[in-house]
């Protein structure tokens, strides 16, 4: 597995740039920013991660572990592969998306082109709750939702899943009300969810 690269850039295109290691030329994939800050005959060196399929090896490149290790961990919810997590890197930096993640942000989430409603809930859903494990940068806690808000904004993500999955507005109206009205209601989102799930199966 090949984690680093650092040579001579020998090729700057609008998102990948060549970078010569060894007497090889290695095109590496980064987002448009990236590429930017590299200039050809240069020396760069990105942190890499290699994505292996059957019939191929693609290196994508970043200036520093923190985005490799997003770009890695989004990659962990279904659906969502190295193109997409490197388009949420071009269109936000690394603890942006955290934040947005963290917050619950649609609005932010869905900018990144290819990702739609669904898709930026179920990156809610399933990186909610590792993303604030972690912690978030001293400066987010000031933009962080109350503890009234960030709840509400939470069952509305329930609601809406539930919705997606099939049942009625209603339905998951009632069963999200119950869960979060009982006295040991779970705090998390998939607690929240998996609650629901289970009063709607009753």
């Amino acid at each position: 597995m090949i984690a680093s690269v650092r040579g001579q850039v020998r090729h700057v295109g609008l998102d990948n740039v060549v970078v010569e290691v060894g007497g090889v030329g290695l095109l590496v994939h980064t987002t448009p920013a990236t590429a930017a800050d590299c200039r050809t005959g240069t020396e760069v060196t990105l942190e890499t991660s290699m994505v292996v399929r059957e019939e191929s090896l693609t290196l994508y490149g970043f200036p520093g572990q923190d985005a490799k290790a997003l770009f890695e961990q989004v990659q962990t919810v279904s659906g969502v592969g190295p193109r997409l997590a490197l388009a949420m890197l071009s269109v936000h930096a690394p603890d942006a998306v955290r934040r947005a993640i963290a917050q619950g942000d649609l609005v932010a989430l869905t900018k990144v082109p290819g990702i739609g409603r669904k898709s930026a809930e179920r990156l809610v859903l399933e990186l909610k709750d590792r993303i604030l494990a972690l912690g978030v940068d001293s400066a987010d806690l000031a933009t962080r939702p109350t503890p009234e808000a960030a709840g509400e904004a939470d069952a509305a993500q329930v609601r809406a899943a539930l919705e997606g999955l099939g049942w009625s507005v209603k339905q998951s109206t009632d069963a999200v009300s119950t869960v979060t009205s009982s006295p040991d209601a779970p705090r998390d989102v998939s607690g929240i969810l998996r609650a629901a799930l289970r009063e709607l199966g009753r």
